[in-house]
């Protein structure tokens, strides 16, 4: 029997869940749980990276974010759960990466370089924020990760994550593998206001919103610019809620759609309506195993503490290679 290959992927867990993140991360990790050993981590100590100043959301935002994982189809039976700071292991780990790890490999980052533009209300010009890279290593390596499932625009991390794997292996020895980039597919979905769903733009669908909530969100989503008036022909290839509706409408309905918009048959609030009945459909498995395990946190936290402590086990072992490695 072929041993399964292991990968690793971890959030910050920095507010709830919106459809953004499930479609471009959480739906392809619960595809992957039947065919790779699976570690998926809530980066707690990441979050601090950037939010250090306000560190009372975290701890009850990891929970909720379990929540959101297990209830759209994550589960214990098929990956390891765990919290970073729940493994002190890590922080080891990082410290003596980050005694190897040249600063211009760190400053090149592309990632760095943009969030110091984007988050320009933050004060980021801290040695934390500079070495997150360094962290994020920690975290694939010590569990020995073969690959590690991206969007594009994270390719960066992980070959900073092989430079430092490389680097580490050339100084003490082969200890690590060079963990690979999975590039996966991630439908492209906007916020309301057409922008990229993000929490900070107030612009998500939550997963964990109410019927009421998503719908009343729905009717705020904007659509095709240019079309002024119901009796103006419409361009569905332009219209956020149309992509909304290739995801999360049938076919045929879709095409129907697609036709009716074009020739003025059908206007834009009924449009949205239709999608956002759709849409409360299809999350309402998602809510369901949410009021689930809200109901029930004693084995949330039970869930986040086996989950953990399998993840320790395994970063204990590596540490011992480590030590050994490098004679410390």
């Amino acid at each position: 029997m072929t041993e399964k290959k292991r990968i690793l992927s971890g959030m910050r867990p920095t507010g709830p869940l919106h459809l953004g993140n499930f479609l471009g991360a959480l739906s392809n990790w619960v595809e992957m749980q039947d065919s790779y050993d699976c570690f998926f981590f809530i980066a707690d100590w990441h979050a601090l990276t950037s939010d250090y100043e306000n560190t009372d959301f975290i701890s009850k935002f990891i929970k909720e974010m379990m929540i959101d994982w297990l209830s759209v189809g994550l589960t214990p039976k098929k990956s390891t759960l765990f919290v970073q700071s729940l493994v002190k292991e890590t922080a080891e780990l990082y410290l003596l990466l980050s005694m190897i790890t040249p600063v211009p490999w760190l400053e090149r980052n592309p990632t760095y370089k943009d969030q110091i533009v984007q988050l320009n209300n933050k004060d980021l010009s801290t040695f934390g924020f500079l070495g997150y890279p360094v962290l994020q290593a920690a975290d694939i390596i010590m569990y020995k990760a073969n690959g590690v499932p991206v969007g594009v625009d994270q390719v960066p991390h992980v070959e900073i994550t092989r430079e430092i794997a490389r680097r580490f292996n050339y100084l003490y020895g082969d200890v690590f593998p060079e963990p690979e980039a999975i590039l996966t597919e991630t439908p492209k979905i906007l916020g309301i206001d057409r922008r990229k769903m993000s929490k900070s733009y107030d612009n998500a669908i939550f997963m964990s919103d109410s019927p009421d909530e998503i719908s009343t969100k729905v009717a705020r989503m904007i659509t095709d610019p240019q079309r002024a008036r119901r009796s103006d022909p419409g361009n569905p290839d332009v219209c956020n809620v149309f992509s909304f509706h290739k995801l999360y409408t049938d076919p045929d309905t879709v095409a129907e759609i697609d036709s009716q918009c074009r020739t003025a048959k059908i206007g834009c609030v009924e449009c949205k309506k239709i999608m956002a009945r759709n849409l409360i459909k299809a999350l309402e498995p998602v809510r369901e195993k949410r009021q689930y395990y809200e109901a029930r946190m004693d084995l949330v936290e039970d869930i986040i503490r086996e989950g953990s402590n399998g993840a320790r086990a395994v970063a204990q072992k590596t540490m011992e290679e480590v030590r050994a490695a490098v004679k410390i």
